[in-house]
């Protein structure tokens, strides 16, 4: 601004340019300049010079008088626009004073957004595409394929079979079947005939097999087992004098199902013949018909000697192959005989073949280290049995508080006899006549009477003598 005013005057209008031009000219710009002013500061616009030079003398002093109404205007405005003392401080302290923002709210985990759920395309590796070769339909089966091995068909042709008159054959009801019927249909037939108490039936069943030429149904070792079977069984198979002639020759299947029907009958001789047999002719059955036989020999004294003397047999066979109701069984047998270590090894070798133990085997192992008086060891596997979460019966509860007592522990006894009231069992005489006597024993008086009154509310008979005892020891001791 300063450098607009104080230019000089060009040289042009200096000399050959009118006073009117000249004043004119001096109006414009001091017009221009208070206009152009107000966007300046006060102190930038007082000190704004206006001295020029100019070659007449009448110009230079209208040029000054111009100057000079100027700043006298510039000073009339700033009195009226400039800021005051006490506005200033007041605007000051405005923007002094700290400025307070408002706290951010945490977010709410009501209103928060969820992580997506993943997506099973991009979390599981892609499916193997499964084979198709050599696979079969059941539709595109044919219907005698479906018919020869459907257990419904087989056992309905058992039961037309049972309803026949006594005097029509067996050929009226198989004429309609023959065309559907393969080698090994009929044994599940037979054996049907056989639980149904129709031996001659089953009879006539295997002759017509064997007597069929279109459709070749026999030879066939299944439908002769069944038949086999079910006649000794029924006392039917007439045959004990050829057994010498017959086992060499015989397949294994007929000469397990013999022995089987043999053991179904109650013939145990005859069964220990068909073993002495097969063992003498390097013939060898499976496992199971030395349980069965062992089982059912056992179950009279006399047979104890027979038992033991099979055990032994049993324990030499290097393909001990038994199921697990077979080897409880055994087990059994050899609690009764006294032979323990015997129960012992039959453990070792279950657990050894990579199977669980059932609840019932346990419970036979228990009670049979309780019987050899180790009942530390019984009580060890009381608790193998609660962490392998064994699902207990009665029997396995009535074991568990017998041992309890023996081990002078009546409280952890009656604590088995609470989880065997909550799962539902009632308990028996001998619990409870086990429960007292052991109580009476550590001279808990009271808490007999007690059991006593529950188990009379209940109903259960306890042993007389013992009540009696009881009362005897309770009037000598108050």
């Amino acid at each position: 601004m300063s450098s607009l005013v104080s230019r000089p005057t060009p040289p042009a209008l200096s000399g050959g340019v009118s006073p009117a031009a000249s004043a004119s000219v001096v109006a414009f710009g001091a017009t221009w300049l208070r206009s152009s002013s107000y966007g300046l500061p006060a102190r930038s616009r007082a000190l704004v010079p206006c001295t020029g030079s100019s070659g007449g003398g009448l110009a230079k002093d209208k040029l000054q008088q111009a100057c000079q109404e100027n700043a006298a205007a510039a000073e009339n405005e700033d009195g009226a626009l400039g800021w005051s003392k006490d506005e200033i401080e007041a605007i000051s302290a405005l923007f002094a004073r700290p400025m307070h923002q408002k706290p951010l709210k945490p977010p709410s985990p009501a209103t928060r957004r969820p992580l997506p759920l993943p997506q099973p395309h991009k979390t599981r590796l892609p499916a193997a595409p499964t084979p198709k070769q050599h696979v079969r339909l059941p539709s595109r089966s044919s219907f005698s394929d479906r018919v020869r091995k459907d257990p419904e068909v087989l056992v309905g042709i058992a039961r037309e079979i049972a309803a026949l008159p006594p005097e029509s054959d067996v050929s009226t009801v198989l004429d309609r079947w023959v065309p559907f019927l393969r080698k090994g249909s009929l044994s599940m037939t037979v054996r049907e005939l056989g639980h149904m108490g129709l031996p001659e039936r089953a009879l006539q069943t295997l002759c017509w097999a064997q007597a069929q030429k279109a459709v070749p149904l026999f030879p066939d070792d299944r439908i002769l087992a069944s038949a086999v079977e079910v006649l000794a069984r029924f006392d039917e198979l007439r045959m004990e004098s050829a057994l010498e002639e017959c086992v060499p020759s015989a397949s294994r299947a007929v000469l397990e199902a013999m022995a089987s029907g043999f053991i179904g009958a109650g013939k145990v001789g005859l069964a220990r013949k068909v073993l002495e047999l097969a063992r003498i002719n390097k013939r060898t059955l499976h496992p199971s018909i030395y349980a069965k036989l062992i089982l059912e020999v056992a179950q009279t004294p006399e047979g104890y000697g027979l038992a033991a003397a099979l055990l032994d047999e049993l324990g030499e066979r290097p393909d001990l192959d038994l199921r697990p109701q077979d080897c409880t069984a055994v087990m059994k047998v050899c609690v009764k005989l006294r032979r323990f270590a015997a129960v012992e090894s039959l453990f070792s070798w279950f657990r050894a073949s990579s199977r669980n133990p059932t609840v019932v085997m346990y419970t036979t192992v228990i009670h049979s280290r309780s019987r050899d008086g180790r009942h530390r060891e019984a009580l060890a596997l009381v608790w193998e049995m609660e962490q392998a979460n064994c699902l207990l019966d009665l029997p396995a509860y009535r074991v568990i508080i017998k041992l309890c007592v023996a081990l002078r522990d009546p409280e952890r006894a009656f604590r088995y006899l609470s989880r065997l009231k909550e799962a539902g069992f009632l308990p028996t005489s001998d619990i409870y006549c086990n429960l007292i006597e052991g109580y009476a024993v550590a001279g808990r008086m009271a808490k007999c009477r007690q059991l006593i009154r529950e188990a009379e509310s209940t109903g259960v008979m306890l042993d007389r003598r013992l009540v009696s005892s009881l009362s005897e020891m309770d009037n000598g001791h108050p």
